[in-house]
């Protein structure tokens, strides 16, 4: 059985979170270290954008700045996030495709997210894949409402896959800061959403603490990757390049809001 690293659960604002990711992307790569899962989560609360949004479309830009959230643009795909600390848990998995045994975008997703149903059975509710369409990445869903969302980026022959877990919602604060152009009130979009998104605690009608959901979910990725995980740390390497890019690119408007970076920093 392999060994892939597990990193321990830490708190980070939005812009190291993302760094970090990169960081441990960008070391796989150059093969420094083993495939990792880490999982994490933000504060403060935050929006992370796709890498090819457009923020004023996405977001509204006015109620974060007013409100202390943060904005971040994510070097994989898909759609803006709204991640809040106290109702979500956020995951990684990087890993060579080699090791993942496919480089097809759909396999991976569902092999992947075959960790989350996993540690979701786990926890008390049964969830299924759901495969997406043109317009959304295939998620997890319990009776056809979302209950986590991933995104990936695929790099030199490694996967970065980083998606949410919703341990509990709160759907009016969610839209205070996400944009949906057709919404003439948030409560408008919170009575459709209701239908579309759920979370562990409305499921099982009862809380669950973010540390058993993070053990659910290292017990679920080693059953469904067929992986044994050991718990370790960043590397020197890992640490001074998420620093760096934090500082130079994640947590400047230029990368946030016009999708722009230094070449060096990829």
């Amino acid at each position: 059985m392999n060994t892939w690293r597990l990193l321990r659960p830490e708190t980070n604002n939005a812009f190291m979170n993302m760094a970090v990711d990169e960081a441990i992307l960008q070391a796989r790569i150059a093969r420094k270290v083993p495939n990792t899962i880490r999982f994490f989560r933000w504060q403060p609360s935050a929006i992370s954008i796709g890498r090819f949004q457009e923020v004023q479309k996405e977001v509204l830009v006015e109620n974060c700045e007013k409100h202390g959230v943060d904005i971040v643009r994510r070097i994989s795909g898909g759609g803006a996030v709204y991640h809040d600390y106290d109702g979500e848990i956020t995951y990684s998995v990087t890993v060579a495709t080699e090791d993942l045994g496919t480089g097809d975008v759909f396999a991976a997703y569902n092999l992947i997210c075959n960790g989350l149903i996993e540690a979701i059975k786990i926890i008390g509710i049964n969830a299924d894949f759901n495969p997406g369409d043109p317009k959304n990445c295939p998620n997890v869903s319990v009776n056809g409402r979302k209950i986590s969302g991933s995104a990936q980026s695929y790099k030199r022959g490694v996967l970065l896959q980083h998606g949410t877990l919703l341990v509990d919602m709160d759907l009016k604060k969610m839209f205070t800061f996400l944009n949906v152009p057709w919404a003439k009130t948030c409560m408008e979009v919170v009575n459709v959403a209701e239908k579309k998104i759920t979370s562990v605690k409305q499921e099982l009608g009862s809380s669950v603490s973010m540390k058993e959901a993070c053990q659910a979910l290292v017990k679920g990725f080693e059953k469904a990757l067929k992986i044994s995980l050991k718990e370790g740390e960043l590397t020197k390497y890992e640490q001074k390049l998420a620093e760096k890019l934090c500082n130079e690119k994640y947590s400047t408007d230029e990368w946030n809001f016009n999708g722009k970076t230094a070449s060096t920093l990829g």
